[in-house]
C-alpha cells in the first residue's frame, strides 16, 4: 500500500503546479514562448545532482548506451512539458489537464510490449474507473462549447505519448540498475535539453527581459513551482518500482480531479487566481467523479 501514497503524491503536488503554471503563463508569457518556463525544470535537477552523486558514488555504472536511453527519457519528459505548456498558452487548466488521461493507455501498450506487464481483470476494471472518473470531472454541459480543438489534441496526444515512453525507459532502469543512478542521468537528460533552449537568442532574450521586468516574483513563483512538480515527480517515479506502469499512470492522471478540487478552493479564497463553476450540479458532478476514482483506486491497490 506504500506505494499507493507516492504514486497521489504526483497528481497532488502536480494539480497545485498545473494551477501555478496557469498563473506564470498569464503573467509573464502571455504573448512569449513558454519554452523559458522550462529552464527552472533543466537546471533545477543540475543543482540536485552532486547530491545524487554523493549518496550513490556508483552513478557511472551503466554502460554509454544505458546513459544515453536514460538521457532520452529526461529530453521525452522535458518535450512533454513543452506540449502541455503550449497548451496551457491557450487553454484554461481545467481544459488542458483531462488530455493526460492518454498517459495511461500509452503506458498500458508500451509497458505491454516491452515490459511484458499484464493486468488482472481486476486491475483494468479499476484503471478504467479511474481514468473515466477524471473524465467525467472534465465534461462541461455548457450551451456555447467550442468544436473539437485539433491543435490541443495533437499538442496533448504527443504529451501523453512522451510521457508514457519516457517512464517507461525509467522504469526499466530504475529496477534492473538502481532509482537513483538513474534518476541522475535522467536530471543530466533534462539539463541537455535545457542548454539547447539556452542556444537558441530568442529564448536567451525572453529570458532577460523577463528577468529584467520582475526578477524577484518570477524567480520565487518559478522556484516554488519547480520543487512541488519535482518533488510529486520524485514520488511518482519511486512508485513505478512496485506498480505496473500503466496502474501507476492511471493514478497520476487523477490530476484533473485535483486541479477541480484546487480550483474551487481558490474560488472560495482567492477569485482571482481561479474561477470555477459553484452551482449544485457541478459539485454533484465532481462528487460522482470522486467517488468513482476512490472505488477504482481500491481495486488496483487491492
Amino acid at each position: 500500500m506504500s506505494w499507493l501514497v507516492f504514486a497521489l503524491s504526483g497528481p497532488v503536488l502536480w494539480a497545485i503546479s498545473t494551477h501555478l503554471d496557469k498563473y506564470l503563463v498569464e503573467q509573464y508569457f502571455k504573448h512569449s514562448d513558454v519554452a523559458v518556463l522550462l529552464l527552472f525544470t533543466a537546471f533545477l535537477g543540475v543543482l540536485l545532482l552532486p547530491f545524487i552523486a554523493f549518496y550513490d558514488p556508483d552513478i557511472a555504472g551503466p554502460d554509454a548506451g544505458s546513459i544515453a536511453l536514460i538521457m532520452l527519457a529526461g529530453i521525452l519528459y522535458m518535450g512533454a512539458l513543452l506540449f502541455y505548456l503550449w497548451a496551457l498558452q491557450s487553454e484554461e487548466a481545467s481544459v488542458v489537464s483531462p488530455f493526460f488521461q492518454a498517459a495511461p493507455l500509452f503506458g498500458y501498450v508500451l509497458a505491454y510490449l516491452f515490459l511484458g506487464e499484464t493486468l488482472s481483470v481486476r486491475q483494468m476494471t479499476g484503471g478504467a474507473m479511474i481514468v473515466a472518473g477524471t473524465l467525467i470531472v472534465s465534461v462541461r454541459f455548457e450551451r456555447n462549447v467550442r468544436g473539437f480543438k485539433l491543435r490541443l489534441a495533437l499538442l496533448m496526444l504527443a504529451c501523453g505519448f512522451a510521457l508514457a515512453l519516457g517512464g517507461l525507459i525509467f522504469k526499466f532502469f530504475a529496477i534492473r540498475v538502481d532509482f537513483w543512478t538513474t534518476t541522475f542521468w535522467l536530471f543530466v537528460g533534462q539539463a541537455v535539453f535545457g542548454v539547447a533552449l539556452l542556444m537558441i537568442g530568442s529564448y536567451r532574450r525572453q529570458l532577460l527581459a523577463v528577468l529584467h521586468a520582475n526578477a524577484a516574483a518570477f524567480l520565487a513563483v518559478g522556484g516554488s513551482n519547480e520543487l512541488i512538480n519535482l518533488a510529486g515527480l520524485l514520488g511518482f517515479r519511486y512508485a513505478l518500482l512496485f506498480a505496473p506502469l500503466s496502474i501507476v499512470q492511471a493514478i497520476g492522471s487523477t490530476t484533473t480531479l485535483f486541479v477541480f478540487a484546487f480550483g474551487v478552493g481558490l474560488s472560495v479564497v482567492f477569485p482571482r487566481l481561479a474561477r470555477e463553476t459553484l452551482s449544485s450540479g457541478e459539485l454533484a458532478q465532481k462528487a460522482a467523479a470522486a467517488l468513482l476514482v476512490a472505488a477504482g483506486v481500491a481495486l488496483v491497490t487491492r
